[in-house]
């Protein structure tokens, strides 16, 4: 052979490839990240329901999700099916719904991803509510969410259509649409 040095040196960056495509840490199979490059997760869980008390220590957020998934290179979070319970004292709580979602590290901002629905029961004084929507940005502490999107609101018959929304939850509770607004009311 007349190169032994060369056929040596390629057989070690070969071995050394090999050795570093096995160690690499593999995401559980069937799953995908929320983002598009590839990221570290620390830790993960499944079936997740967390609730957050108030200062009253009744029931202020719930949060459920089919998995979780902590990223250690920025402390965020990315979930999966995801039911977002906001209680009122007042009033019935507000159920937003998402498939997927990201908690920022302080967990004073959760982004929506895709189709958003929020589903509020009627009470005494107050109007069964459903409204759909894409891409929510949520403040949770504040009880406070806004889109740009599209939106439809559906109350009884009555229905309203609008471009982009800002949306209080905490009492008292009040929605405002920022474009395009058509509202369809039907007679009692």
């Amino acid at each position: 052979m007349r190169h032994p040095l060369l056929v040596w040196t390629l057989v070690a960056l070969l071995a050394g490839l090999s050795w570093w495509l096995a160690e690499r840490p593999e995401a559980p199979s069937g799953q995908t990240t929320l983002h598009t490059n590839v990221r570290r997760v620390d830790y993960y869980l499944r079936e997740l329901d967390v609730t957050t008390l108030g200062k009253d220590g009744r029931p202020a957020r719930t949060l459920r999700a089919a998995e979780l998934r902590h990223y250690s290179d920025d402390d965020t979070t990315g979930l999966r099916a995801l039911h977002l319970t906001l209680h009122s004292r007042d009033a019935p709580p507000w159920e937003i719904r998402a498939e997927t979602g990201w908690v920022s590290a302080a967990g004073d901002l959760i982004l929506l991803d895709g189709e958003v629905h929020i589903r509020r029961e009627g009470g005494k004084g107050v109007r069964p509510m459903r409204i759909d929507t894409r891409n929510l940005r949520i403040q949770p502490k504040q009880g406070y969410a806004e889109t740009d999107e599209r939106v439809r609101v559906h109350s009884r018959r009555d229905r309203l259509d609008a471009t982009g929304m800002q949306a209080w939850f905490h009492h008292p509770a009040r929605i405002k649409f920022l474009a395009d607004v058509k509202g369809y009311y039907a007679p009692p």
